[in-house]
């Protein structure tokens, strides 16, 4: 009978394997040695103790799921149960019982992460709904609304699944905010068909009017009555884009057939203004040689005889119209200011006033300076302050008073 420490060949060729419920065996061997037939059954123990490493080795360093573990440590305890081998199979079944604890705490960790990924999932499908139901409410800017509504739907697909009774209710929130969107809009529109339907009439009046008109010879009240028009087409609003296109068509021809009318009018009797202009030119010329004014009487009645000449000219083309009567005004208002600088100058009464005030100022200024000397001799500082600041005062109103009497010089 050969023995080793975890089992034993009979002397009829069976071969024992130790365990702590005593032996129990494992297989018959009747060729060979006895050593021979321990090695062998050692080598099934090594065959099993591989797969046992080999199933730790997957459980702690991959992300094997915890039932597909579970079922791989049961299919190899239940094979170290019925091992035909000799080892010690009572540490494999140890190593397996370590096995299954690590296990357990993996579907818990499993467990509490998909808990957490569904508290996640649940928080973004509220956010998605909240946002959806906002959009639904609030927002006017259809075509971004639509599409941002389209994006939340995806969100929702891509987000992971929670418990079923709560995704149904989120699910129908969801749909109702797209359908309430959905309605708000189509209402929207419809209002806006029929605003516009009203806009297209009322720019139908103004184009008929535009038209009516397109022939007037009454150019100033005409063109009037076209920038009214226009400000009423702009308060109209917009039609559709094809009623919108077709009838400014309308009314800009009607338009430009008047204005290009007019202009054409316009131009022929700018051309028989030209030799107006042209006297103008010359009298501007001759009028800017006043400047500047020495003698206000000479210059006046220098003045006096251009516009004479200015009036028998005639009128002049529009765009040298503006220029021509500025340039005029310009000469004008220079003598003008020299004439009402020549009559304050003369004016008895003006400087009989400045004079009268230049006489007070002197009277006020010596009677200061007295108070001054005396509150100086008797050492009152503070009236000494008072009379300083008076007379500063009122020498600084003189020298004001004595430049305006000047000029009466």
């Amino acid at each position: 009978m050969s023995t080793d420490p975890w089992g034993r060949v009979d002397d009829d060729g069976t071969v024992y394997v130790r365990t702590a419920e005593g032996e129990r065996a494992v297989g018959s061997w009747q060729a060979g040695e006895p050593e021979e037939a321990l090695a062998y059954f050692h080598r099934k123990y090594d065959e099993l103790a591989g797969q046992v490493q080999l199933l730790e080795q997957r459980v702690r360093g991959t992300d094997l799921a915890p039932a597909q573990a579970e079922a791989n440590i049961a299919k190899l305890r239940e094979a170290v149960a019925d091992a035909h081998a000799i080892g010690d199979l009572a540490a494999l079944t140890a190593r397996l019982d370590g096995l299954t604890e690590v296990v357990a705490q993996r579907r818990e960790e499993v467990k509490a992460a998909r808990e957490q990924a569904r508290a996640e999932a649940k928080l973004v499908k509220e956010r998605i709904v909240g946002e959806a139901e906002r959009i639904a409410d609030e927002t006017t800017h259809w075509k971004s609304g639509g599409e941002r509504l389209r994006e939340l739907v995806e969100e929702w697909k891509a987000a992971d699944r929670i418990d079923r009774v709560t995704e149904a209710a989120l699910w129908k929130r969801l749909s109702a905010a797209r359908t309430a969107f959905a309605k708000r809009r189509k209402q929207y529109f419809a209002g806006l068909d029929e605003q516009r339907e009203g806009v297209r009439a009322e720019k139908e009046r103004i184009v008929a009017e535009a038209e009516a008109i397109a022939d007037s010879t009454d150019w100033g009240t005409t063109a009037a009555v076209y920038r009214e028009l226009m400000q009423q087409w702009k308060n109209a609003g917009r039609a559709s884009r094809e009623a919108e296109d077709e009838l400014w068509a309308r009314f800009k021809g009607a338009q430009d057939l008047f204005f290009q009318a007019r202009s054409a009018v316009f131009a022929e009797r700018d051309a028989s203004l030209a030799a107006n202009a042209e006297i103008k030119e010359v009298l501007l010329t001759e009028a800017e040689k006043i400047l500047p004014v020495t003698d206000v009487r000479t210059a006046r009645g220098a003045l006096r005889h251009i516009l004479e000449r200015w009036e028998a000219a005639g009128p002049v083309p529009r765009e040298q119209r503006d220029r021509l009567e500025g340039g005029l005004r310009k000469v004008d208002e220079a003598v003008r200011k020299a004439e009402d600088a020549e009559w304050k100058r003369s004016n008895p009464e003006a400087r009989a006033r400045a004079q009268s005030t230049v006489d007070q100022l002197r009277t006020s200024i010596e009677q200061l300076e007295k108070r001054l000397s005396k509150a100086q001799t008797a050492g009152r500082a503070k009236d000494v302050k008072e009379a300083e600041e008076a007379l500063t005062a009122r020498r600084s109103w003189l020298e004001e008073a004595e430049r305006t009497l000047t000029e009466f010089s």
